[in-house]
């Protein structure tokens, strides 16, 4: 039902652009300047509607013309927008400006006065999942994941104030995380169930493959040692979820890598297996392994665009089973923001690294179909939520699950700093992106484009059925 061949299909037979046929220099350029655009637009929204003066944080639940419609605060999201504030401050030379500084600083303590709450177990601490306005816990996920992000505003405020005490707290925090994932979970507070089967969910072991590439950058061989265990750990939990053959990417598996009965084990994720694409290419770039990084391309990459993407209307479906079978998830067949920043990065990052310019051609349908169904003209920032046919669904800028839309898009880079770890690239306008940002694809797309301009042989890319 859902596996077409990806290679003529309706969606593409009558969308216009630089999609039909081959990639023109003059295209590229307008795809670079509309990033760099999107990326000013979006920033200017949430440093307009989202801060919240009075009790500190952001508001995250805003409607589509900027007015706040509910004022809980949700963790997770107050630490990406700090994670966020502080990487454009501290990379981007034009967002290196007091008002952001000042911005990532008032979240952030927010954060460390509110968020941690106590865990279940003697001395540990949980995050809440979110927050009443003035910093009162309304509610406690049993997962790791406002504790992941948590980690990552701390880290990279430290990084912009010099705050050592930060720095410390990550790592403490994220101690933490490595024992409730690899020894014990009791601290998250899940009770153990007698029918509740244990899952190697793809999520977990990718988050923490995102917190180690955040936590050694830049930081030396000291910290590098100490997370290389654990990052060849997540690369091969994510690796188990790659079942039937070679043929599938399954959302979950047996601790032991095998495939688990019911929808739970047949629910794929298109969005999820595309970024494990790109945090598993990113890891072969800094390693050096090949292997890794043909598996991550044919298998993160090629399959679940493949397998993905709606033949008929175009964009990638949010959850598949993979027999075919109707998701369980009500929301299966709508098209969400994120999975496309998602492809979008990881088809860059697979270019940048192989120069297949096949995947020039994955872009430019991802592309056009993204910029042309999800961007708001008239009010700003980003739709989120969008029909199977691509019509918005959710009117709202911001809620529980999104924030900044562009925050999903920020890790592609110039293949020549995808070859050294640790590299910082300049790019045309005086701005480094570091190769292990993960987030906007809006700026760190730019050294793309430019290498795909600088070589003419690569943007005449005839039209093929892919396989």
């Amino acid at each position: 039902m859902f596996m077409q061949s990806p290679g003529e299909d309706s969606y593409s037979r009558n969308t216009s652009g630089f999609s039909q046929g081959k990639m023109s220099v003059v295209k590229l350029e307008e795809c670079r300047e509309r990033l760099r655009t999107e990326l000013d637009n979006v920033v200017d929204f949430w440093l307009k509607y989202s801060h919240d003066n009075v009790h500190g944080g952001f508001f995250t639940c805003i409607g589509k013309d900027g007015k706040v419609y509910d004022e809980l605060k949700y963790v997770w999201l107050q630490g990406r927008q700090v994670w966020m504030y502080c990487r454009l401050y501290r990379t981007m030379d034009r967002f290196h400006k007091p008002e952001i500084l000042e911005a990532a600083k008032a979240g952030g303590a927010f954060l460390r006065k509110f968020a941690r709450v106590p865990g279940t177990s003697s001395g540990q601490w949980k995050c809440a999942f979110c927050l009443t306005r003035d910093g009162k816990a309304v509610k406690i996920q049993r997962t790791i994941f406002s504790e992941c992000f948590y980690i990552m505003a701390m880290d990279e405020l430290s990084r912009v104030t010099g705050d050592e005490d930060m720095q410390l707290e990550a790592e403490e925090m994220m101690k933490q995380l490595i024992y409730w994932v690899q020894k014990d979970s009791s601290g998250l507070g899940r009770p153990q169930l007698p029918g509740d089967i244990p899952i190697n969910s793809m999520a977990v072991p990718m988050m923490l493959l995102c917190l180690v590439q955040q936590l050694v950058e830049g930081r030396g061989q000291e910290v590098v040692q100490k997370y290389r265990e654990l990052g060849n750990w997540c690369v091969q939990q994510i690796l188990q979820h790659i079942q039937r053959n070679g043929t599938a990417i399954l959302e979950n598996v047996s601790p032991e890598g095998s495939e688990l009965p019911g929808c739970l084990g047949r629910l794929q994720n298109p969005g999820h297996a595309l970024e494990a694409g790109w945090f598993l290419l990113q890891f072969s770039a800094e390693s050096g392994d090949e292997e890794l990084q043909r598996t991550a391309i044919d298998k993160f990459v090629e399959l679940p665009y493949q397998y993905g993407w709606d033949k008929e209307h175009g964009g990638l479906f949010y959850f598949l089973d993979v027999d075919g079978h109707c998701p369980t998830q009500l929301e299966w067949s709508m098209k969400l923001w994120w999975p496309h920043c998602e492809a979008l990065i990881a088809i860059l990052m697979a270019y940048s690294q192989t120069k297949r310019p096949e995947l020039l051609e994955r872009f430019s349908q991802v592309y056009e179909y993204t910029f042309s169904h999800f961007p708001d003209a008239k009010s700003g920032e980003w739709f989120g939520y969008l029909t199977q046919e691509g019509r918005v669904a959710l009117d709202l800028k911001g809620g529980p699950f999104k924030g900044k839309n562009i925050i999903e898009l920020d890790n592609c880079q110039d293949a020549r700093a995808a070859e050294k770890p640790n590299y910082f690239n300049k790019m045309s306008d005086g701005t480094q992106v570091s190769v292990k940002q993960m987030g906007t694809v809006v700026l760190a797309a730019f050294d793309q484009l430019q290498l795909v301009q600088r070589r003419p042989d690569l943007v005449q890319v005839e039209k093929k059925t892919l396989h």
